[in-house]
C-alpha cells in the first residue's frame, strides 16, 4: 500500500476567513487607502494623496514592475518546516505530489479531477490593462502631462516597469524624489480603480461553472495584495470557484514560483496543471514548470503567443475535452531526449529449391 508522504498543509479555501471590506460601496471613492499588514516590522499601505509625500512606504503587490520568469535550471523557492528550510522546485513537486493509491482509483473513474487549473489575474480574470491605462491617464491629467499615442508607448506603460516608463519613455521624472512621488500616486490610482472593478472577463464565469461541474480544482495567481485580491473576487462573485490563491504575501520572487506555489496548494503536481495566461512571459514560466499553457489572445496578438499549447480568443471556445487533449500525447517520457532508431532493411531471401517445395 502506497502512502502520501508529502501534502501541503493548507486550508481547503482561503475565502471564509477573508476580512470583510471596510468600504460601504465598491464604487465609493477611496481618498485614504490602508492595507493593515506588516512585513519585516514595517507597515505597508497606500497613502492618500496628501501634500507632503515626505516618506514613501512600500507599495502593496508588484504592480508596474518587471518580474522574473523563473524556474530555469531547477530554480525554486524555500518553505520552512519544523526540521528546517525545505527547497521546493519543479522536480521535487512532480515527485512528491504523485497520486496515492486511492487517488489513482478516483482519477481513473473521474480523469478530469486529476488536473489543476491556475489562472493568472491580469487580463485572464479581470481586464487589468484598462485599469493601468486609466491610472496613467489620471496621473498625466494631474501632472499636466500628455501621453503619446504611439503603439510602443502604450506597450511600455502596460507591460513595462514604472521606473523605466517615467524615466526613459515619458521623461516625466529625473530626480529620485519626484520618481517616488509619481510611483506612489500611480499605484494609488490603480488601487482606486481596482476597488471599482466588479466585472470579470467575458465568458469566464461560464467556463468556471463547467470546470466546477467537472470537479477540476482551480487557483488564481497574482502579485496583488491578498486583501485586495479577495475583495475583488468577492465583488465579481468568483470566490466560490477558487480553492487556492497566491498573492504578494506568499513572497514568490518570480512568475514560475507563483505557479509552483499554486500547484502545491491545489495538491496537483506541476505536470498535471494548466496555466491560463495572456502574456508570453507567463507562457514561458508555465513551460519551465512542466505545465501546459492556454493563452488568451487580446493583450498580446496571436503571433506573440505561438509557444502556448492552446491559444483562444474567448472562453466560449473552450470545453473540458480540450483539457484532456492537451495531455493526450503526454506520457512518462514526453519531451525527453530520444535517439532516433534507424531500421536496417532485412536481408533479401535467396530463392532455392527448398523455398519453393
Amino acid at each position: 500500500m502506497e502512502s502520501c508522504s508529502f501534502r501541503p498543509a493548507t486550508a481547503p479555501s482561503p475565502f471564509p476567513s477573508a476580512p470583510s471590506s471596510s468600504y460601504s460601496s465598491p464604487r465609493a471613492p477611496c481618498p485614504n487607502l490602508r492595507f493593515p499588514r506588516s512585513r519585516n516590522g514595517r507597515q505597508i499601505g497606500v497613502r492618500g494623496r496628501a501634500s507632503g509625500f515626505d516618506a514613501f512606504p512600500p507599495l502593496p503587490g508588484k504592480v508596474f514592475v518587471d518580474e522574473a520568469i523563473g524556474a530555469e535550471y531547477g530554480e525554486g523557492f524555500e518553505t520552512f518546516r519544523m526540521d528546517g528550510p525545505l527547497k521546493i522546485d519543479v522536480d521535487y513537486l512532480n515527485d512528491k505530489l504523485q497520486e496515492c493509491f486511492l487517488q489513482r482509483i478516483r482519477h481513473a473513474m473521474k480523469p478530469d479531477e486529476a488536473f489543476g487549473l491556475i489562472f493568472s489575474w491580469d487580463n485572464v480574470i479581470a481586464d487589468t490593462d484598462s485599469l493601468k491605462l486609466d491610472a496613467w491617464r489620471q496621473l498625466a491629467l494631474e501632472e499636466g502631462k500628455d501621453i503619446p499615442s504611439a503603439a510602443h508607448v502604450r506597450k511600455s506603460i502596460l507591460h513595462g516597469a514604472a521606473d523605466h516608463v517615467l524615466r526613459k519613455v515619458l521623461y516625466w521624472a529625473k530626480e529620485e524624489d519626484k520618481m517616488e512621488k509619481l510611483k506612489a500616486r500611480l499605484i494609488e490610482l490603480y488601487y482606486e480603480n481596482l476597488f471599482k472593478l466588479d466585472t470579470p472577463v467575458k465568458g469566464l464565469r461560464e467556463w468556471l461553472d463547467a470546470v466546477q461541474t467537472a470537479g477540476i480544482p482551480c487557483a488564481v495567481a497574482s502579485s496583488l495584495d491578498r486583501r485586495c485580491m479577495i475583495e475583488a473576487l468577492d465583488r465579481m462573485a468568483l470566490s466560490k470557484y477558487f480553492k487556492a490563491i497566491v498573492t504578494d504575501e506568499d513572497d514568490m520572487e518570480s512568475i514560475a514560483n507563483r505557479f509552483l506555489s499554486a500547484a502545491m496548494k491545489l495538491d496537483r503536481k506541476p505536470s498535471k496543471c494548466v496555466v491560463f495566461e495572456d502574456d508570453p512571459r507567463g507562457v514561458t514560466a508555465a513551460h519551465n514548470c512542466t505545465m501546459m499553457a492556454v493563452a488568451l489572445i487580446g493583450a498580446h496578438p496571436a503571433y506573440e503567443l505561438v509557444q502556448a499549447d492552446l491559444a483562444i480568443a474567448k472562453y466560449s471556445e473552450l470545453s473540458v475535452i480540450n483539457l484532456r487533449r492537451l495531455f493526450a500525447n503526454k506520457g512518462i517520457s514526453f519531451m525527453d531526449l530520444q535517439k532516433q532508431i534507424i531500421e536496417k532493411a532485412p536481408p533479401r531471401r535467396r530463392l532455392t529449391v527448398d523455398t519453393i517445395f
